[in-house]
């Protein structure tokens, strides 16, 4: 089988979407249209891919500049074929080229795969639909046999009854795809060269075209409006959903969860209603999620319960752990086994140890804090002193009495006991108590710290 190129159209300016942002780098499951077609194509392993670009400027280039993908620019827009004209400098012949949409987010691979199964001619991917209105027409003679595509505009009273409809996709040769290119015209009803119009040339020179049907219709479904876009997130939410208890997680309901990335579940997990997951996340067995929490590229392992509305966001989350309600876990958070994060309390860039607990309405910030460590309700770690941050170090077996502030950079001893209401400038000595009752003292010509130098 002959390698193949890829050329993703993408220079539609999305007039229905009311936006500034070109249409293909709107969002579908948390990222850009286009990033889902050029994923699906990565998986393909082609020799090239191309994108066809217009609108926008060069925000799309700059948006997707991590595939290593060409990047070409059809200025003006004069139809599909005129599209794929400017892609063709940029493929090598003696391989097959295959054009995709960047606002048909939802391809599959095993369609595609089909599609290059099919041979070495021309493969069409086709669909057929109740209601037509709009699309190509598929004209086949009355051996069945593939004769041309024919627009709707364009199309006869017969021709507008045929419910088999072309999608845009195909497969074709190289070398023969340059060479149809070459010869379109724009004597239709819109004066645009249509890519569509390759079909009747390659039967004129006896070619076979093939047709390939994917499994489900939304694969082949564009985008042009925010109505389309809200339908096809749905779609793809509840092939999610399906997938995750099908392998035995407990949604709670189906219809009310988001996924924007990537998830893995284990054994025995339970999920709540209006929970969204973004990024790489995992989550180990018996791990239960409380409704309309937010986790994004976290690690939680098993056993751990995780309240309503709580945010946990890059971070890792040992076994049998409590976490919420009203919790939020900032990036860089490393809770150990058996720790405890109640409601109202914020961690940041901070690691929490062994069968730590911090209940109620405190701050965290840039932290170490050791094992069987107990927080008081309303403790702040002071780590920014205008300028830079510092870090507080609280060692195993200590004690914070509520409504205190710990001044960064401080220290805190194995064992110690602070006294509730203190403020905590200097380190505080393992196994003592260290209360703070002093009274307010303003600071003559003190200056405010500057930014070190990095």
């Amino acid at each position: 089988m002959s390698p193949i190129n890829i050329v993703i159209l993408a220079a539609g300016k999305g007039t229905r979407m009311y936006s500034d942002k070109p249409k293909v780098l709107h969002a579908l499951a948390g990222k850009p249209l286009v990033q889902h077609v050029l994923d699906c194509a990565t998986s393909l392993q082609p020799r090239q891919i191309c994108v066809v670009y217009g609108h926008g400027g060069e925000a799309v280039p700059q948006a997707m500049q991590q595939y290593g993908a060409k990047f070409v620019i059809q200025e003006p827009q004069l139809g599909t074929g005129h599209a794929v004209q400017q892609a063709m400098p940029h493929l090598a012949d003696g391989s097959r080229t295959l054009v995709l949409y960047g606002d048909v987010p939802l391809i599959q691979h095993s369609t595609l795969h089909q599609m290059q199964q099919e041979g070495e001619g021309l493969v069409l991917l086709t669909v057929n639909l109740e209601n037509p209105t709009g699309y190509g027409r598929i004209v086949r003679d009355l051996q069945g046999d593939v004769q041309c595509i024919v627009e709707e505009k364009d199309a006869t009273a017969e021709q507008r009854e045929i419910r088999e409809v072309n999608t845009g996709i195909l497969l074709a040769p190289t070398e023969m795809l340059r060479a149809w290119l070459s010869k379109l015209g724009n004597n239709n009803a819109q004066g645009e060269y249509y890519l569509t119009d390759i079909v009747e040339m390659a039967v004129q020179q006896g070619l076979t075209v093939h047709t390939v049907q994917p499994a489900h219709r939304w694969e082949v479904e564009g985008i042009n409006n925010k109505i389309q876009l809200a339908t096809l997130e749905r779609v793809w939410q509840q092939n999610i959903a399906t997938q995750m208890m099908a392998q035995g997680v407990t949604l709670a309901d189906p219809a009310r969860i988001d996924v924007r990335g990537n998830i893995t579940c284990g054994r025995d997990v339970e999920i709540d209603v209006g929970c969204i997951f973004e990024g790489k996340v995992n989550l180990g067995n018996f791990v239960r999620v409380g409704a309309y929490s937010v986790i994004r590229n976290a690690t939680i392992a098993q056993g751990t319960q995780i309240a309503a509305f709580s945010h946990i966001d890059d971070s890792e989350v040992g076994a049998n752990c409590h976490i919420g309600p009203y919790a939020r876990l900032r990036p860089g958070t490393k809770l150990h086994d058996d720790a405890h994060v109640g409601n109202f309390v914020e961690i940041k860039n901070s690691e929490i140890g062994i069968g730590s607990k911090a209940n109620h309405l405190s701050y965290i910030g840039d932290s170490t804090v050791g094992s069987r460590v107990n927080i008081g309700a309303g403790t702040i770690t002071c780590n920014y002193d205008g300028a830079n941050k510092h870090r507080t170090i609280i060692e195993d077996d200590a004690f914070i009495g509520s409504d205190t502030q710990l001044v960064a950079p401080v220290k805190v001893g194995k064992g110690a006991t602070i006294g509730a209401g203190s403020t905590i400038t200097l380190d505080a000595p393992a196994g003592e108590l260290t209360i703070s009752r002093g009274r307010q003292t303003t600071i003559a010509g003190w200056q405010r710290p500057q930014k070190g130098k990095k």
